[in-house]
């Protein structure tokens, strides 16, 4: 990447930056993701469901996310990000209010299933899209810059909540939550979210871009190399995310101590984003995406039995590095190995595996946590996961030539 063209790019898009910053960190997927964590046990003392019930909502709103990324994709292409993105953000916030009303399990699954479905064009393929498209000689460095929203929301959301639930309940605490996207995001995308005409990203448009179809990404190997590796990477993260604070509130640790270290989680994912969206501009990602898994596999096994704060901090933080990285270099490998002429739908697909991970694993992981009373094991079935996950992305090879822009493909 040429230094001076890669930041003239980012100085002169970075409102759209901010746009898309906010409005993946408010998402359909980010928002209930980081709120169900710190929600758990306040659910559970008032209403007496079991926390893996609890965390099955998750599944009905990242696990509606998967099904609807491949229609968010088609939206996009046809009608453009900005008219996709602004009636999402409405949805996202309609859903948490619905569920801050439950008192049967159904309406509470229902809330969540209405964020994810009437939030679809909040999810990562929209904002993924738009600064792919809009970005050439940096596309690393403002996907990591874009996409450190969801950072910031796990760095903030958990110690919100625990204020909030301790003023006035979880559920004025899931109502709080429910304002963001309208008092912050919805101002902020309408007024910024404007793709760079001239390549027209994200505004229905990808003629004349390079690419490969849709059946042709999925007829390559690397297309399924890339997309296993993300989920069981997404399985490790979020199984581990969500559970972190009761984990840790298990173990007679604080509540409001228990958040201050899962926000560890938060403060490294924005270097996570922001220093591996760098450094892909300038090695090949691949390499760069196992080192950052294999960091987190060795995380989750001290974080079995871990009661020592530094311990605790360092956990976290490398957990936070991970969660930084991975959703980023989905977006980026996207681009680098199939192209920008379908990338919505190819994106999509692939996004459709990691956020199916990010669905179930936060009921698998509390449920391995009912039938054995802790949660070592759930610590040890991620650090697996993230060895995998690492070990996979060497065998997607060389960059293709045809999209290699002015970087080197070498290996």
């Amino acid at each position: 990447m040429s230094s001076a063209a890669g930041w003239h790019e980012l100085r002169g898009g970075w409102t759209l930056l901010v746009a898309c910053a906010v409005g993946v960190g408010l998402s359909a997927i980010a928002l209930p993701f980081y709120a169900i964590g710190p929600l758990t046990r306040p659910i559970e003392a008032e209403l007496g469901w079991a926390r893996a019930d609890i965390q099955l909502a998750i599944l009905f709103s990242s696990g509606l996310g998967a099904l609807t990324a491949p229609v968010t994709g088609w939206m996009i292409d046809r009608f453009g990000a900005r008219r996709v993105a602004l009636p999402s953000i409405l949805g996202v916030s309609l859903g948490l209010l619905v569920a801050s009303y439950a008192s049967t399990l159904a309406i509470f699954y229902l809330g969540f299933a209405a964020t994810a479905i009437l939030g679809a064009g909040t999810n990562p393929v929209l904002w993924s899209r738009v600064v792919s498209g809009s970005f050439e000689k940096a596309r690393g460095a403002a996907l990591g810059l874009a996409l450190v929203g969801t950072a910031l929301v796990a760095l903030l959301l958990p110690s919100l909540i625990v204020a909030l639930e301790a003023y006035g309940g979880w559920r004025i605490a899931l109502r709080g939550t429910a304002l963001l996207p309208v008092m912050i995001a919805l101002p902020l995308v309408w007024v910024w979210l404007r793709p760079d005409a001239r390549r027209r990203a994200g505004d229905g448009a990808s003629a004349g871009l390079p690419g490969v179809t849709v059946g042709e990404a999925l007829r390559d190997y690397r297309f399924w190399v890339l997309a296993l590796s993300i989920l069981l990477g997404y399985l490790a993260i979020s199984g581990t995310l969500t559970n972190l604070v009761p984990a840790l509130i298990d173990r007679g640790i604080e509540a409001q101590a228990a958040a201050a270290f899962a926000g560890a989680v938060g403060i490294t994912m924005i270097p996570g984003r922001v220093l591996v969206g760098f450094v892909v501009d300038r090695i090949w990602a691949p390499g760069v995406a196992m080192v950052v898994l294999l960091l987190p596999a060795a995380a989750c096994l001290v974080l079995q039995d871990a009661m020592a704060p530094a311990i605790l901090i360092a956990s976290c933080a490398i957990l936070g590095l991970a969660a930084g990285a991975e959703l980023d270099l989905l977006a980026f490998l996207t681009a680098r190995y199939f192209g920008l002429a379908h990338y919505s739908k190819i994106y999509a697909l692939a996004y459709a595996g990691l956020a199916m991970g990010s669905a179930t694993a936060p009921f698998l992981f509390a449920s391995l946590h009912d039938r054995t009373g802790s949660y070592g094991t759930s610590f040890l079935v991620a650090g697996t996961f993230f060895a995998i996950a690492a070990l996979l992305m060497p065998l997607l090879g060389r960059y293709p030539d045809t999209f290699v822009d002015d970087r080197s493909s070498a290996t």
